[in-house]
């Protein structure tokens, strides 16, 4: 090949090294073509497709738009997109230049910097020792293998700080990350909204968790899997091009050669690369399902076993598992092939690349190889100390190359957990300003506008528009206005209007799926107000209760002061003696003796009877002391005697009442009432204790009667509403009708 150049140059009157810089230019032109001609032929496609594309009418370009923003999902890869995800993430990971996390990449960069240096010293070092060995110099190879074992204490050390602040760096990542992640979570009740109001994330706990640890840990050692890299490639090409200058030997040829085979070999990987970011997003994604599932079936392990139902969830689970490891499999099978390409070219033709890489300059040299140096052995002991600090050099140089390739798989990786958790804070972000999206309304609103009921409601992106204006006052509750409408747009009731003052004790009544329980939803601000105006108190001055209290964990006080924590009982100078006093309201002052004191810690919501956790959720309201208490069926598991004098207690307190219940024995403690219909209908006015009486003896009257007439029927089906209770007759009638309805078919078939 040197003699090949020589004729050529000689022929030409051009110097070899023009030759060379000629033909490495010539190279370069080549790969870069290669590289962009595929992007270039993409974006030709896509111009000439949007040429021939037919253009559509206004409507149909906002229909377009609207399904593309709603319901597109763009897999994760290594574009545009997962750049900006990434440069959000770094952002909240890296806040300021002088912060802790910053402090750590500093030190990190500095350990891999040495790291890098020291893979040169030693390379150098173990090529004097092998040079005097052949030398048979015992002194000097001694005092270098003494300068060998010294040097090893601080490499040891180095490579094992550099996994060490790995690790703490994404320690510090994650921790950044969850701090501003539950930030988020807990503001404008985004945990709640997330998931009852939006449905965009599926499984928010494992995201949380998993996902924002998947992610720490990968962009930090990818920091790690690329920097020390292209440290080790700029400074082993800087040690073989004075290696190769030393022997005399022309310097261009190898790195022409080396740059070839690597602009080969990265061409072909990229080009056949799976797209590892969508195959681990999709695992990430059933792995999340499949915890989600475990979870449900702890939750609802009692009503299961009730059922007898474990086999219907054993089915359920081993298909959700089923599905992960067919996902894992695949990612599997597409790594087996791909990795032994990548083994093939990276382990066995780079080495031979760097065999004729290693034995160029002895070849191509032209100078005496013997180096002036006194020990005249033919330049044996020089050349045998080139050829082994090259070949050190190259695995170094190759070792780097060959982690450079490989990240871009773990790259693809990140992209996938980049997207996931970039997508969850933008999710938490879009609660957090109002913004919800979710893909099973667009029929429900549909129908509800094809009904007339959404007419003053403006929809963006499957959603209704919130239009609607809360406003905090103190000592009454307004809406003017107001629909009820739940999550999945159906409309409950399209406009209430009413107002509650303080000392005016509202009962609400009405069948089920009324909006009984919606109002408190909305009221307690769960539930947009799309339209019209809602005043109310703040938030501390309304307590809500409703059937199955919530047991926290902690001590059996803080169940009572619950939300309070222990400082902030401190804080309200509230004692344990007034607690004691606040449970013998409740009749509960027996737990405190049974369970073991104020600090004993239990499983609560096992511990505690089903009446026993209801009086606990009445005790949190003497110890809040608000100025409304929503209750809703929350002393149903309660005696009427207990109950009574709990309510009693209650109105003598100042606390005004908005109470959801089906027992008479309540309505003696209510000023007024609220009837719902079932049908988006509502009626206010005072609860006059002698008219409901009657109301119900006319109720017992007309059942006793089993009158078949058309107008007590109707007038019982009236009664039932205001009531909010079922009729036994009316049941009875519907069973006998039916009954005689199959009779009459059986008949009409046999004939």
């Amino acid at each position: 090949m040197s003699n090949f150049w020589s004729d050529l140059a000689k022929h030409h009157h051009v110097s070899r090294h023009k030759h060379y810089k000629a033909l490495l230019i010539t190279a370069a032109a080549v790969a870069g073509a290669k590289i962009t001609y595929p992007y270039l032929r993409k974006l030709i496609r896509q111009q000439k497709n949007e040429s021939h594309a037919p253009k559509n009418s206004e409507n149909n370009q906002i229909s377009t738009k609207f399904s593309s923003e709603t319901f597109k999902f763009v897999p994760p890869a290594f574009n545009r997109e997962f750049l900006r995800q990434l440069r959000f993430l770094l952002r909240l990971m890296i806040p300021q230049l002088w912060c802790a996390e910053a402090g750590l990449l500093s030190v990190h960069t500095l350990v891999l910097f040495t790291r890098a240096f020291l893979s040169i010293y030693v390379a150098g070092l173990e090529g004097q020792m092998v040079k005097y060995i052949v030398r048979k110099d015992v002194r000097h190879f001694a005092i270098l293998l003494l300068q060998w074992f010294a040097i090893a204490v601080p490499a040891t050390f180095i490579n094992s700080a550099i996994r060490f602040l790995e690790k703490k760096i994404a320690l510090a990542f994650r921790t950044r990350l969850i701090d501003q992640a539950y930030r988020l979570y807990f503001t404008n009740q985004t945990y709640y909204r997330v998931s009852y109001l939006d449905g965009r994330l599926q499984n928010v706990d494992h995201c949380l968790t998993e996902d924002v640890n998947a992610f720490s840990l990968s962009i930090a050692h990818l920091y790690s899997h690329l920097t020390k890299p292209l440290l080790d490639c700029f400074l082993v090409s800087f040690a073989l091009y004075k290696n190769s200058k030393s022997m005399g030997a022309a310097v261009l040829p190898g790195p022409m050669l080396a740059g070839t085979v690597i602009a080969i070999t990265a061409l072909i990987l990229r080009s056949v690369s799976p797209k590892f970011g969508k195959l681990v997003a999709e695992e990430a994604e059933r792995k999340g399902h499949l915890q989600y599932v475990h979870s449900r079936l702890i939750a609802n392990a009692e009503e299961i076993a009730f059922y007898g139902g474990h086999h219907v969830e054993l089915v359920h689970l081993r298909k959700i598992y089923q599905a992960l490891i067919a996902q894992m499999n695949l990612i599997c099978k597409q790594k087996l092939w791909y990795i032994m390409l990548e083994q093939f070219l990276l382990k066995y033709v780079w080495s031979g690349t760097g065999m004729v890489l290693a034995s160029m300059p002895l070849i191509m040299s032209y100078r005496d190889t013997n180096g002036g140096d006194s020990f005249n052995d033919g330049g044996v002991s020089n050349r045998t100390q080139y050829m082994t600090t090259t070949k050190n050099l190259l695995l170094s140089g190759g070792d780097a190359i060959e982690r450079l390739m490989s990240s871009y798989k773990e790259i693809a990786e990140l992209a996938g957990y980049t997207a996931r958790v970039a997508r969850m804070f933008k999710v938490f972000n879009d609660i957090k300003k109002g913004k919800y999206s979710r893909t099973n309304v667009n029929s429900l609103s549909k129908n509800s506008a094809q009904d007339g009921q959404l007419s003053d409601i403006i929809f963006a992106q499957t959603m209704p528009k919130i239009q609607g204006v809360q406003m905090i006052v103190n000592g009454f509750i307004c809406l003017e206005d107001v629909p009820i409408i739940t999550p999945n747009c159906d409309i409950v009731v399209p406009s209430l209007s009413f107002r509650v003052d303080r000392g005016m004790h509202l009962l609400i009544s009405g069948p089920n799926g009324c909006g009984k329980s919606s109002l408190f939803r909305t009221l307690s601000g769960l539930w947009p107000v799309y339209k019209g105006r809602l005043q109310k108190p703040a938030t501390k001055q309304m307590f809500y209760i409703p059937q199955r209290p919530y047991m926290s964990i902690g001590s059996l006080r803080e169940q009572l002061i619950y939300p309070d924590t222990f400082a902030d009982m401190k804080r309200k100078c509230v004692t344990d003696r007034e607690l004691e006093v606040i449970l013998d309201i409740v009749h509960l002052q027996n737990v405190v003796t049974r369970e073991g004191g104020w600090d004993a810690i239990g499983d609560w919501k096992d511990v505690l009877s089903g009446g026993e956790k209801q009086r606990m959720g009445m005790a949190r309201l003497f110890y809040h002391k608000p100025q409304f208490a929503l209750l809703d069926e929350c002393t149903s598991a309660v005696s009427i005697d207990v109950e009574s004098q709990i309510y009693q207690t209650v109105k003598d307190s100042g606390i005004t009442l908005l109470t959801i219940t089906h027992r008479p024995s309540l309505w003696k403690f209510h000023t007024h009432i609220l009837q719902f219909d079932g049908e988006g209908g509502w009626r206010l006015e005072k609860l006059d204790n002698t008219t409901r009486l009657s109301l119900r003896e006319e109720k017992e009257r007309l059942e006793s009667q089993l009158t078949g007439v058309p107008k007590a029927q109707k007038r019982l089906v009236e009664l039932c509403s205001i009531l909010g209770e079922d009729s036994l007759v009316l049941d009875k009638q519907i069973v006998e009708i039916n009954s005689k309805h199959e009779i009459i078919c059986e008949k009409n078939l046999s004939d």
